[in-house]
């Protein structure tokens, strides 16, 4: 990725000199730290970056709760339950591709903004709306606010560091959004006890983050200067002018298969869990906190193990340590294992996860056009969210058929599927 493209200065947002709305004259890369784009702008994005993974998961403790309580004798109530999950996914996906193609014309800030907002209040709307059709109206517009926030947050982070500096950021992006997965999910976990409309009240955190972001993020978007024209002999087109390529494309269907895989547990395992005599939702708070836990400790990582293995080589390790996971938790019912066992497949799929993530967005950033880097942002951000509404029309017919275990089985022979897919794709994807 070129960090010395030319400017138009009047196109970059922020204050001139070290306001706190300035942001670095050139993006920083190579050798710099990424304190050096500013330590309270860093902190306020990775926060920002951290309300998406709680989007779906805070309520997963809930769900038993929520489907005893708005079932009655629907028949199309246990899926419904389950879309309100991962229904957000739908919504992103849908909108973060039109999201990213307005970042790449009208900027980063603005979208940000407005996507704090809308989050803050179409996340709270499970605490006072009636009925399932209701609550699914609230979770598909929190799925909008995570289209925006996500796809202006990955393309800041385009916009503010190039290389290896990048690759430590969105490292550090998937570790803290870790960490505050299990922050929320215990905390989902605790407030699922008093009932099931509480775990709701978590979305109103992100209103705290609103002034920071308003103060510290400027808006990142560059134009490039219009390049003067050689006539016939003119310069072929760089960076900015560039056509999406394959490698993209692959990256959105492994963001896409990477989700509806790893979703099975926080879709699937409270119910998994009271199936084998586990049935408390604190219990599956805790399960799942220890997944985001172990996948934020793996992004920390990432940085180091790609200096010595390319990006396909860590989706087929990654997607390989998955699948163990996923076999340690379907293994549990039969060899008595209880919660230790299926915290312990937890555990590996977290780790597995935590290296595809970082590796996944800065791959798809570094293979971007300079020009469409939004619009890639939003491609990887539709694969991802996508998913994850996917995710429940997967696991659930597997489940139905062969149960709880048995779906988590089927999910392993997938993973190890698409661990041979990266392997194979280590040359596609080389460059990113």
């Amino acid at each position: 990725m070129r960090s010395d493209m030319t400017e138009d200065p009047s196109a970059v947002g922020g204050s001139p000199g070290g306001a706190p709305g300035a942001i670095p004259a050139a993006p920083v890369g190579g050798g710099g730290a990424i304190r050096d784009a500013g330590l309270g702008r860093v902190a306020t994005l990775l926060l920002v970056s951290s309300l998406t993974i709680m989007a779906s998961t805070v309520i997963s403790p809930g769900l038993p709760g929520m489907e005893a309580a708005l079932a009655g004798d629907d028949p199309r109530a246990a899926l419904m339950i389950r879309l309100a999950l991962s229904l957000p996914g739908l919504f992103v996906a849908l909108c973060a591709p039109l999201v990213g193609w307005v970042a790449d014309r009208r900027g980063r800030r603005v979208i940000m903004l407005a996507g704090i907002v809308l989050y803050a209040l179409a996340g709270t709307s499970g605490l006072w709306v009636e009925g399932l059709e209701a609550l699914l109206i609230g979770r598909a517009f929190l799925g909008a606010s995570v289209a925006m926030l996500m796809t202006a947050a990955s393309a800041m982070a385009g916009d503010l560091f190039t290389g290896p500096t990048r690759e430590k950021f969105l490292g550090l992006q998937s570790s803290s959004m870790g960490l505050a997965g299990l922050v929320f999910l215990t905390c989902g976990g605790m407030l699922a006890e008093t009932g099931w409309r509480a775990p709701f009240a978590i979305y109103g955190a992100a209103l705290a983050i609103l002034p920071a972001a308003l103060i510290l993020l400027p808006e990142t978007l560059r134009r490039a200067a219009p390049a003067v024209s050689a006539g016939p002999t003119a310069a072929p087109a760089g960076p900015e002018a560039r056509a999406i390529g394959p490698g993209v494309a692959l990256l959105v269907f492994i963001a896409l298969a990477n989700s509806v895989l790893f979703y099975f547990l926080p879709v699937q395992l409270p119910f998994l869990l009271r199936h084998i005599g586990v049935a408390g939702p604190g219990d599956a708070g805790l399960a799942l906190g220890v997944f985001t836990l172990m996948s934020s400790a793996a992004s920390l990582l990432c940085a180091r193990i790609r200096r010595r293995v390319s990006a396909g080589g860590v989706f087929g390790l990654a997607f390989a340590v998955m699948a163990l996971g996923f076999v340690v938790i379907a293994m549990a019912e039969r060899m008595d294992g209880g919660l230790m066992q299926v915290g312990l497949g937890a555990a590996l799929s977290g780790l597995g996860v935590g290296l595809v993530m970082p590796t996944l967005f800065n791959t798809a950033i570094g293979l971007a056009p300079v020009a469409q880097r939004g619009r890639v942002a939003g491609m990887t951000t539709a694969g991802v969210f996508l998913g994850q509404f996917l995710s429940p029309m997967v696991s659930q017919p597997g489940a139905d058929a062969w149960g709880y275990p048995g779906a988590f089985l089927g999910g392993a022979v997938l993973l190890l599927a698409m661990a041979a897919v990266g392997l194979g794709a280590r040359r596609l994807l080389a460059g990113g």
